[in-house]
C-alpha cells in the first residue's frame, strides 16, 4: 500500500527536500503541498492523505492550530499528523501530543528519521525524535504515587511498559511470543482502558503511574 502525504512548511526549499525524499520511496506519494497554516487545513481535509507533516512556525495559522483542527481530540475523524520543526522546547512538544500529534521530530534529525516516522504514522504507531523522547521520559519518570492500574490484566501492563520504552508492535510481538495482531488488539484496548488516544498517551500514563521506569 502507498501512504499519500501532504506537506506543510513555510519554506519553499524545506518541502521540496521533504517531497524528494518521500517519493523516492516505493511506499509514499506526496499529494500536496501547502505553504502556510490555513491552507495546509483545506488541502488536508480535501485530499484525507494517510500522513499529514506540519511545521510549527507557518503563516496565518501555526502548526500546532493545524494539528489540533485535524488530529485534535474534538476531530470526529482525525488524520495522523507529525509535527516537524527545527523547535523542540517542552511547551511545543507538550501541546503538539495533546492536540494529537502522532509524532514530533526535529529537521536536523535526518531523511532516514523522516522516513521512518510517516512509516511509524502509517501503521498507527508514533514516533518522537531521540534527544526529545530522553527529555520526556526523564519527566515522566520522576517519583509520583503509583496509579490504580488494575483495569489493565497482566500481559496489557506488560504492553504499556513496552509501549512506553518504544517499541512497536512488531518489536511487542517477538517480545512476548505473540503475534503483531494481538500486540495491535491489546494496545487498542489500553487505549479504550485508559481513555487515551494513541501510543504517546500510552507512553506517558506508563512513566507517570510507574509502571515504566527508568
Amino acid at each position: 500500500m502507498t501512504t499519500r502525504i501532504v506537506i506543510a512548511d513555510d519554506q519553499d526549499d524545506i518541502r521540496g527536500g521533504y517531497r524528494i525524499i518521500l517519493d523516492a520511496q516505493p511506499d509514499m506519494q506526496v499529494l500536496g503541498e501547502a505553504a502556510d497554516g490555513v491552507t495546509a487545513v483545506e488541502l488536508a481535509r480535501r485530499l484525507r492523505p494517510d500522513v499529514v507533516l506540519v511545521d510549527i512556525r507557518m503563516p496565518r495559522m501555526n502548526g500546532l492550530e493545524v494539528t489540533r483542527l485535524l488530529a485534535g481530540p474534538d476531530v470526529p475523524d482525525p488524520l495522523r499528523v507529525i509535527v516537524v520543526t527545527t523547535f523542540d522546547l517542552d511547551e511545543y512538544v507538550h501541546t503538539a501530543l495533546h492536540n494529537g500529534a502522532c509524532g514530533f521530530l526535529l529537521k536536523r534529525a535526518g531523511p532516514a528519521l523522516l522516513v521512518e516516522g510517516v512509516r511509524a504514522a502509517a501503521a498507527g504507531d508514533a514516533l518522537i525524535s531521540p534527544s526529545i523522547t530522553t527529555r520526556l521520559l526523564r519527566h515522566f519518570a520522576a517519583p509520583r504515587p503509583r496509579a490504580d492500574d488494575g483495569r489493565l490484566t497482566g500481559r496489557e501492563a506488560e504492553v504499556a511498559t513496552l509501549v512506553a520504552r518504544g517499541r512497536t508492535n512488531a518489536e511487542i510481538a517477538a517480545e512476548l511470543s505473540i503475534t503483531p495482531g494481538t500486540a495491535k488488539t491489546h494496545v487498542a484496548s489500553i487505549q479504550h482502558k485508559l481513555g487515551v488516544r494513541n501510543r504517546v498517551e500510552i507512553a506517558a500514563w506508563a512513566w507517570q503511574s510507574g509502571q515504566a521506569r527508568p
